[in-house]
């Protein structure tokens, strides 16, 4: 399975991770990713990015060594009301934003108020992507979320990070979160978490988990980098339209 895009990248401006747009760029060059996104952690996250780095996102070049590149955002999922650490004016300038939960930002506590944040962080309209929802930190009703995420329109992330360095545990939870997006017809993509180069484009989790669940290929968005571009666009994401068109 070829996987073209990558939706979830950190650089060291999110403070814990080691590599630089740059190095992250060229070893999605090697990897065949056709589509990078940058995500540094959102503002409520310790050690995180001020504003204006992600204010000033127009200054990435569109295309980095035949790679596109996305201006992004993983923001943070800040209270149950489902309000997310960035305003409406950053979202509107940003091509993808993704949310999740992190205990330095919100402690967990019970799976029904888990479960209502991120339903209201999609239906505000403000993200994109719900990211490694298989967190067993902050378990959620896998069912409820995935109709939500259909309905809103807002793409589920499979995690690979959450397989091999972070949130052990996750397997299960992701499995059963992406049978749910396929039973609401919903849409999954591959974020590789990577904080450092080397992990940028791996999948080999993500890869092993669809394939073992029967996970149809045509709702896997990240196996055709132009669905990942016309599903954004059509989010209204107008900056978009210069990539579109060299890229596609």
């Amino acid at each position: 399975m070829q996987i073209e895009t990558d939706t979830h990248t950190h650089t060291i401006a999110s403070g814990h991770a080691y590599s630089t747009l740059a190095e992250n760029v060229a070893a999605a060059a090697v990897r065949g990713i056709k589509l990078l996104a940058l995500t540094d952690h959102g503002p409520a996250m310790p050690g995180s990015p001020h504003i204006w780095f992600f204010r000033n996102m127009r200054v990435i070049p569109r295309i980095i060594n035949g790679v596109g590149v996305l201006r992004g955002i993983e923001a943070n999922i800040i209270n149950f009301s489902g309000e997310i650490d960035i305003d409406s004016s950053l979202h509107e300038q940003l091509d993808i934003i993704l949310a999740s939960f992190h205990e330095p930002v919100l402690a967990p506590t019970t799976r029904t108020q888990h479960t209502e944040a991120v339903i209201k962080a999609m239906a505000s309209g403000l993200i994109d992507v719900f990211a490694h929802g298989g967190n067993p930190s902050f378990p959620i009703e896998v069912d409820e979320v995935a109709k939500a995420a259909a309905a809103c329109n807002v793409l589920v992330e499979i995690n690979n990070s959450s397989f091999t360095t972070s949130r052990p545990g996750s397997a299960k939870n992701c499995a059963a979160l992406a049978e749910a997006v396929a039973r609401h017809n919903g849409q999954l993509t591959f974020g590789s978490d990577a904080h450092i180069a080397c992990n940028v484009g791996r999948f080999d989790e993500c890869i092993a988990l669809v394939e073992e669940i029967g996970f149809p290929e045509d709702l896997l968005i990240s196996i055709d980098y132009q669905k990942l571009l016309s599903f954004l666009r059509q989010k209204n994401k107008p900056n978009l339209d210069e990539l579109f068109v060299t890229l596609c």
